[in-house]
């Protein structure tokens, strides 16, 4: 219900796309077998698009930070990146077992233990861990859309990283901008915080504070490609 009523911040039509991805004036069956139906197709969008990773990656190999070609000085994928990447695996799922067969609560929240009431509201709705910057960020802007264009701007942002052009693949050579990629690192770890407290002081304006820090590294992005700073 939160995640959906997000859309009715859209104007003129944003009560209607409600009703339609719900299927009916609530959440009922029809919006679960959707949302069941979703969560069973993406992952295998998912491994596809894995699939097209690995295969582009073994076509026109990977760069480096120096920017320099990577073809004169290939080494073979087998044995030592096989047995390399098997290891991570196995540690994967090692760790992954671990949590099922002998801590499957370990990483469950608290609240999800208590009985759904649709007539009283949490006291507090929170995401999972890794959205709850995104999720301060919306709480940080007083506007209903403003919050909404917010949190998907804090998502779709990161692709704006792919059209970033220069001479080296790395920040170690642009000290400036490395900077601010470290204080946007850093202000990822405040965010989720607030994110998973209170609406209340100190917390909005220290995520108000964050959010500003953390649209700043994207906003120096696209100066400095609007301008051809880094090329």
């Amino acid at each position: 219900t939160v995640i959906t009523n997000l859309l009715s911040s859209l104007p003129y039509w944003g009560e209607d796309i409600v009703a339609w991805v719900w299927g009916g004036f609530s959440v009922d069956n029809a919006t679960l077998n959707r949302f069941y139906s979703f969560h069973f197709f993406f992952p295998f969008v998912l491994a596809v698009l894995v699939f097209a990773h690995l295969i582009f990656l073994h076509s026109y190999g990977s760069n480096n930070p120096a920017g320099l070609m990577s073809s004169y000085d290939k080494v073979h994928f087998y044995p030592y990146f096989l047995i390399k990447d098997f290891l991570g695996l196995f540690l994967f799922f090692f760790f992954f077992f671990w949590v099922v067969f002998f801590n499957p609560l370990v990483l469950v929240d608290s609240e999800n233990f208590i009985p759904a009431n649709s007539l009283v509201t949490p006291l507090h709705i929170q995401p999972e861990w890794y959205y709850l910057f995104s999720y301060a960020i919306l709480r940080s802007v007083p506007n209903k859309l403003g919050g909404v264009i917010a949190l998907f701007l804090s998502i779709l942002n990161f692709g704006t990283l792919v059209f970033i052009e220069s001479k080296f693949n790395s920040l170690r050579f642009y000290p400036i901008f490395s900077l601010v990629f470290s204080v946007f690192g850093v202000i990822l770890f405040p965010l989720m915080w607030v994110g998973a407290s209170q609406v209340e002081y100190p917390f909005y304006g220290l995520g108000q504070l964050g959010t500003v820090f953390f649209f700043f590294f994207f906003f120096s992005i696209i100066i400095t490609l609007a301008f051809g700073i880094i090329y």
